[in-house]
């Protein structure tokens, strides 16, 4: 027995021996083989110069990205959202204490900060209100009650994965929320929860367009007559990327978002850079009211300011119409705010953020009179409470948030929305990668991340003295200057001007 036992032992220490041989042969050749080939390829110095050795270079560089965010960077060091806004979104969605101990790690004296002024007399519990619905599209067959101050941006269907999509139907639907559809369509997951939609017209008008390109009414009538969507959105630009259309990369262009854009199936989908029949202010007039004839809905616009002076120009024209035939809403966008792909000079630096053209849009429309006729939404990295709470000082009467919603879904920051291999499964159409991704368990998260970011706004409003947050003012909050002192809102953009 005891000899049977010594030769199955050599027996497989030998198998072994010969494993490991073969496995560090196959290692050398294939090391040499790398080796030849660094040493004969001409498109990479780093390789050519330190054949094999020079790979981990890239290796290195493309895993930073991830390592950065677990073990170098600081709290709040990282871009472009860091660990403590992150980690904020993380608790509130999973709904679990949100406190914090011993002191803030928030920098209080970097330029762009916001305080809040807190008064000496606080709103109690039970003297506090809540926000009540919001009209939108007085002079509209149908107008819109929204409920919520807080709403899902628009991200498409086709840059977000099925399984996102419904998540988020179903999530907004718990929230008392609105989602936008982004420009790729209405798809039937949009329809799933039962939530209020947005229906956003991009440049190519995917989903309501006809055979030459062109807005269809016909097309129009058939998602009016949907309950659910309550408003249209003309997206002019984005922030992310003014200037520039969507982008869809061929490799997500599946058969059911070929169908539901339009378009070829596996060709990436291009949007063009504007509205081809919206060339100057009357154009963008005409084609509010003929959206708004047609379905009987609001419609407003979504841009990104970067010039200003024109408008007054524009406002002008709005009242020489008539107020019944202003744009119901007016989406601000912001150089802050983010897409699943953008060249990157738009991404950088093109457009105004939100703390500079924001008062200033608001204030526009004070001078002509059109503020309470014009709903004032604004986006871009607005995920905490404190962003949001700032963009309501301001002057917003709505913000919403996409970003925001998708780290409430689960993402990671991976940088990743690109290339269909977002290890979240939320903005791949890999069947693998989105298997990961729950709609029933991630939709409770999308509501608890609302109802949370929600109350802490109105947190903020009744240290303030605000009933509800819709009462914050400029003269409720201030931003820190140069130099590390604060100043009043309502001092540094006084209102009306």
């Amino acid at each position: 027995m005891s000899d049977t036992v010594t030769i199955f032992a050599i027996n497989f220490i030998a198998t072994i021996g010969i494993l490991f041989l073969l496995v560090v042969v196959v290692l050398l050749i294939t090391g040499f083989i790398l080796y030849r080939n660094d040493k004969k390829q001409t498109a990479q110095t780093i390789r050519r110069n330190y054949p094999l050795i020079g790979r981990f270079r890239y290796l290195f560089e493309h895993m930073g990205e991830f390592f950065r965010q677990y073990f170098f960077a600081m709290d709040r060091e990282e871009l472009p959202f860091n660990r403590a806004q992150r980690s904020w979104v993380y608790r509130a969605s999973k709904n679990i204490d949100n406190t914090i101990a011993f002191g803030s790690t928030r920098d209080l004296r970097r330029p762009g900060t916001h305080y809040f002024l807190n008064c000496p007399f606080p709103t109690l519990s039970e003297d506090a209100a809540s926000s009540q619905p919001s009209r939108i599209g007085p002079y509209c067959e149908h107008p819109y009650d929204a409920p919520s101050f807080f709403n899902v941006s628009g991200m498409s269907y086709g840059a977000l994965s099925k399984p996102a999509v419904q998540a988020l139907s179903h999530g907004a639907s718990k929230a008392g929320c609105w989602m936008n559809t982004g420009e790729g369509g209405l798809s039937p997951f949009h329809l799933e929860g039962g939530c209020d939609l947005v229906y956003q017209i991009g440049t190519a008008k995917y989903g309501v367009r006809d055979a030459d390109g062109g807005l269809s009414d016909e097309k129009l009538k058939e998602k009016a007559a949907i309950t659910q969507v309550k408003m249209f959105e003309i997206k002019l630009s984005q922030g992310a990327k003014p200037g520039k259309g969507g982008i869809l990369p061929a490799e997500k262009v599946s058969k059911a978002i070929a169908d539901i854009r339009g378009i070829p199936e596996g060709q990436a989908s291009i949007s063009p850079n504007r509205h081809a029949d919206i060339a100057s202010i009357d154009d963008l007039l005409n084609t509010v009211e003929r959206i708004r004839r047609v379905t009987g809905k609001p419609c407003g616009f979504k841009l990104v300011l970067g010039t200003t002076e024109w408008l007054d120009e524009f406002f002008e024209a709005v009242n020489k119409r008539g107020i019944e035939n202003a744009p119901d809403f007016i989406t601000l966008d912001s150089s802050d705010g983010g897409t699943g792909a953008a060249p990157m000079p738009l991404m950088d630096s093109v457009g105004l953020p939100v703390r500079e053209s924001l008062p200033v849009l608001v204030n526009k429309l004070h001078q002509h009179e059109l503020r309470e006729r014009i709903r004032v939404i604004v986006s871009g990295k607005m995920i905490n409470p404190t962003d949001v709470a700032a963009a309501l000082c301001i002057g917003a009467d709505f913000v919403v948030s996409a970003r925001g919603f998708m780290f409430a879904l689960g993402c990671i920051q991976a940088l990743q929305c690109n290339k269909n291999t977002c290890p979240t499964g939320i903005t791949t159409h890999d069947p693998d990668l989105q298997r990961g991704l729950v709609p029933e368990s991630k939709a409770e998260r999308v509501a608890h991340f609302h109802h949370n970011l929600v109350h802490e706004v109105e947190i903020i409003a009744h240290s303030c003295g605000a009933s509800e947050p819709r009462q914050l003012k400029r003269h409720h909050a201030a931003i820190v200057m140069d130099g590390g002192n604060s100043v009043p809102l309502n001092i540094i953009y006084p209102e009306h001007q």
